[in-house]
């Protein structure tokens, strides 16, 4: 069973796939060669899935931090005989600046050893177990390393240290002094394929040195945000980047699968997918935390992967696989126990086929905040933009799953219906871009419409706010986003009321709010959400409350891990992150609230 806390990993990315390396050294998740690829390492879910650690064999104070605007990682391990640094990296490709972070990425995890001080006895274990542990690969030693063959994929270890093999195992022990470094680097290959090259310590030392400058670079080129906390809105933002697949501009949920929304609970799904909201927030935020050139490769992605069930007339769908996949069916994987025996493990999601209407909202948004970071539309996102907007005109009064993909019957959720408002009115501030002048009276009709239904039917006199669904009394969180959409000032009354709603009704002990506390036909309950007290932090913002914005904000940012990391949500009785990490709905709940504070406070 594994049991690490979730606030003990740090993220390694190359902008194809993702990492996860415990304050003990260990690698134990590794995804290659995308995201989305099963796992090669997940001792994450199990403890007999894989994993691949270096530390000392005896006791040590651990510190870490990622380096110079980077994803490259430093632990460092102080113990009585000496001090030694690990270094961590997903290699993101030669000559990469800039934009081009992730363009050439080579599949590889390169790991440094360096005695700063000292004498220091070390051990190592290379465990691999492919397709999340299902393989136990055959390790096979080979001049300057060992090579791990088993089902469809083949694993290189390069090192010139000599490890002793034993039962699909490497391992050895070793003793490190001051000024001593060693060299490693796993690279992928696939059957069938050509096997990777050999890497020697100069080899590995270019492809870190690279890796670093690519990630300075980039930092350098995007980010330029100076309000408050502007070192954890740039970490942020460099943790966007890393949930991003280069190739497509797709952006991933989360990094991982099954971390649960309860501890013990079957709450565990796979976020490591593209949902269309998921990744509008994100682009929304990368506006702020590091200018998001990606846009118009993100738009062209959805571009090619829905515009033809619009032109069908069936709805968007609400999620694709990074690569454009839209079959992303969900099934359980029973020989894992789980994090903290959290089961089922699932990979897929069976969200993929719900309907859930406020994705028109969420794109239109992105797309009009980000309307001159994509340069010269194509008449193919024209049409495909003018078919979102037509989509939210033709079917916002159909009842959805909603922002929370409830897996019961659809209803009439009041965040869907405000984000149908959102699609249609930043379809009319864009329709002479779009081309789509004509349909402005059409879209204003159905604008005011769907404002007059939410006003008369959202609003609920009982519960003295904004609720969850028309003729409920339930609150929401997602309710909090009314003045930040912009479809009532913040100041009005009745958003004044659901801001105190949710502070008095939705709050756990530590100050942070839920999603909503109804029924929602899964057993167990879940956790605080991070996003929406951020949302809180947001519309106190907008509401001129400066000083209750900053607390709630300092409430959440007590919660970031000790390298800037954020999951989903935190146990309320615990106050320990959980659910599936880094999830970027966190990170972009942060820049955005500190982003509103900062307009606020120079207003």
């Amino acid at each position: 069973m594994s049991t690490t806390p979730i606030a003990d990993y740090a993220l390694l990315s190359d902008c194809h796939s993702a990492a996860l390396v415990s304050r003990a050294g260990s690698v134990d998740w590794l995804c290659f060669p995308r995201f989305d690829s099963p796992a090669v390492f997940a001792r994450l879910l199990d403890d007999e899935a894989g994993h691949w650690s270096i530390r000392p064999t005896g006791t040590s104070e651990v510190s870490r931090r990622y380096v110079d605007g980077s994803l490259v990682l430093e632990t460092r391990f102080e113990t009585p005989s000496g001090v030694v640094l690990l270094t961590d990296l997903l290699a993101v490709g030669e000559n990469e600046r800039g934009h081009d972070l992730g363009r050439e990425a080579p599949h590889a995890l390169l790991r440094r050893v360096r005695c700063e001080s000292g004498r220091v006895e070390m051990e190592a274990e290379f465990s691999p177990r492919a397709e999340y542990g299902v393989v136990r690969p055959l390790l096979l030693e080979e001049p300057g390393g060992i090579l791990a063959r088993g089902g469809a994929t083949l694993l290189r270890l390069s090192s010139t240290m000599h490890m002793e093999i034993a039962d699909g195992v490497a391992g050895a022990r070793f003793t490190v002094e001051e000024g001593d470094e060693l060299d490693f680097a796993l690279q992928f290959g696939a059957v069938g394929e050509a096997s990777p090259a050999h890497w020697d310590d100069a080899d590995i030392g270019h492809a870190a040195d690279e890796t670093l400058r690519a990630w300075s670079s980039w930092a350098e080129m995007h980010q330029s945000y100076e309000g408050p906390w502007a070192e954890l809105v740039h970490h942020s933002g460099r943790v966007l980047q890393g949930l991003t697949y280069y190739p497509t501009g797709a952006m991933i949920a989360a990094a991982t699968t099954s971390l649960p929304e309860v501890v013990g609970g079957a709450r565990n799904w796979d976020y490591r997918f593209c949902w269309v909201r998921d990744a509008s927030f994100t682009l929304d935020a990368l506006w702020v935390a590091a200018c998001p050139d990606e846009a118009e490769k993100f738009f062209s992605f959805l571009t090619h992967a829905a515009l033809g069930n619009l032109r069908q007339g069936t709805e968007l769908q609400i999620m694709f696989g990074i690569g454009g996949e839209h079959d992303l069916t969900e099934r359980e994987l029973p020989h894992l126990r789980g994090w903290r025996e959290s089961r089922p493990v699932r990979v897929g999601n069976g969200a993929w086929d719900q309907g859930q209407l406020d994705v028109y909202g969420e794109l239109m948004a992105a797309a009009e905040r980000l309307k001159d970071q994509l340069g010269e539309m194509s008449d193919v996102t024209r049409e495909f933009l003018v078919s979102v907007v037509d989509a939210a005109a033709d079917r916002w009064r159909e009842p959805d799953q909603g922002i929370w993909e409830m897996r019961g019957e659809p209803r009439h959720f009041l965040h869907s219906k405000l984000m149908c408002w959102v699609a249609l009115d930043r379809g009319i501030r864009m329709a002479e871009l779009l081309g789509a002048a004509g349909r402005i009276e059409r879209w204003t009709a159905e604008r005011e419409a769907v404002r007059d239904a939410i006003l008369r039917e959202g609003w609920s006199e009982a519960a003295g706010a904004f609720t969850q669904s028309f003729g409920d009394d339930a609150l929401d969180a997602s309710a909090l986003v009314i003045p930040i959409v912009g479809f009532l000032p913040a100041d009005d009354p009745r958003v004044l009321a659901t801001i105190d709603a949710t502070l008095d009704r939705l709050s756990d002990p530590h100050g942070l709010v839920y999603r909503y506390r109804t029924d929602d036909g899964m057993d167990g309950e879940e956790g605080s959400f991070l996003l929406c007290t951020f949302w809180l932090a947001e519309a106190q913002a907008l509401a001129g409350d400066v000083a209750a914005a900053r607390a709630t904000f300092e409430r959440v940012i007590r919660f970031v891990n000790d390298v800037g990391l954020l999951s989903e949500e935190v146990d309320p009785q615990t106050g320990e992150l959980i659910g599936n990490f880094p999830q970027a709905f966190s990170h972009v709940g942060l820049v955005n609230a500190a982003w509103a504070i900062s307009q606020a406070e120079e207003r």
